[in-house]
């Protein structure tokens, strides 16, 4: 499939080509542990062990690649799963990384309890600030952590600038693009190396999947990527695979459902007596709207917000809320709304990365937007 096409076109067929055997139009789910071989080391198509390979997953590695303008896609069990992954190859015992101020819980946890034991070091900077981050550069630096739009305060971060910064400090750019997805936003083409996704959220978008996702453009680094992948294990299953192949059919028209409902949804906060803050980057009042407008085709389904009566009065809204469903993850059509300093986030707290106990952050589904807008208008009271 050719590079050159829409990226609607790509979604729908790059990696999905159809079945040699039967001419299914989908890629079967190959739920199969391992392969026959044609005489000792006669492989068929390479496939071995549905550890090492899997056609399934291939294809949707192959879709992953295509979309995120990539040589190498790789599929995960999970995000933390690649981003684990990725760590372990990218740095050695006495590495150092720059994280956000405000990344996901779950990649702080990563590093703080998991990656800080095995001598690998992080210091935190305000990634929207550039100085910022040049700041907290050290010798022994060999990545620098990005997410844009951040979670879950959707702080956004200049990628072409930080990519520059990251080149003079020999060290390589990791953008989680979850939150824009490839349909928004395409990192690798401004600078970054490395890609990551949760593609459990709006690459498979309806929330019956959990999975993860590396893509990147440096062949040797693929490779090393690769070797990790198979000596860690932690790959994505066939029928996994299947799920955000599908679902990343619909991603491109689904973002664009849930960027005209979050916009809505943000107007309807910043006019409401009991919010005092809309954190959205599609608001001109934005600190990142004017980055965000640059490198985004559009401004996505997230939208957080902090709630004039403080902590109790933010969680009562989470509870009264009915069509906003109280739930953890994001990214499905449904929508959902969450406490994250006691959800998501409630692994950050006590950090510099704690979110204020006052925020309540909701994933804008494609819903009838009216609906919505009436439901979160009940819950705010």
């Amino acid at each position: 499939m050719s590079d050159q096409h829409s990226f609607e076109t790509l979604a729908i067929h790059a990696g999905n080509t159809a079945d040699p055997l039967t001419g299914a139009v989908v890629p079967p789910i190959y739920q199969v542990s391992t392969y026959k071989q044609d005489g000792v080391g006669g492989l068929r198509g390479g496939y071995e062990y549905s550890r090492s390979a899997n056609p399934t997953r291939t294809a949707l590695e192959e879709n992953l690649a295509a979309l995120e303008g990539g040589r190498r896609g790789l599929a995960f069990a999970s995000g933390l799963a690649a981003e684990d992954c990725l760590l372990r190859t990218l740095l050695t015992p006495g590495d150092h990384v720059v994280i956000p101020n405000d990344a996901y819980g779950g990649t702080f946890r990563l590093f703080a309890k998991v990656a800080a034991r095995w001598g690998v070091e992080f210091s935190v900077a305000d990634t929207s600030d550039v100085a910022s981050v040049r700041a907290e550069i050290t010798p022994r630096t060999k990545a620098i952590w990005v997410e844009t739009p951040s979670n879950p305060l959707l702080g956004i971060t200049d990628i072409a600038a930080v990519a520059q910064v990251a080149r003079q400090a020999g060290a390589r750019l990791v953008v989680d693009n979850t939150f824009a997805s490839p349909y928004l936003q395409q990192p690798l083409a401004l600078g970054a190396d490395v890609v990551v996704h949760s593609t459990t959220k709006y690459m498979g978008g309806h929330s019956d999947v959990v999975g993860g996702a590396l893509v990147v453009s440096d062949p040797e680094l693929a490779d090393e990527l690769a070797f990790h992948q198979n000596a860690m294990g932690a790959v994505a299953g066939p029928f996994d695979a299947w799920l955000v192949l599908r679902g990343i059919k619909t991603l491109a028209v689904r973002m664009d459902r849930h960027t005209e409902n979050a916009t809505k949804v943000a107007d309807l906060l910043t006019r409401h007596p009991k919010v005092s803050q809309v954190l959205y980057p599609g608001l001109p009042e934005h600190t990142g709207h004017e980055v965000a407008a640059k490198q985004m085709k559009a401004f996505g389904g997230m939208v957080s917000f902090r709630v004039a009566g403080g902590e109790e009065a933010a969680v009562e809204v989470c509870n009264r809320a009915k069509l906003f469903t109280l739930g953890e993850s994001l990214g499905g059509v449904e929508s959902l709304i969450e406490h994250p300093g006691r959800m998501t986030h409630a692994s950050v707290a006590g950090s510099l990365l704690e979110v204020p106990a006052d925020l309540v952050r909701i994933s804008v589904g494609i819903e009838n937007g009216d609906d919505l807008i009436a439901d979160l208008t009940q819950a705010l009271g």
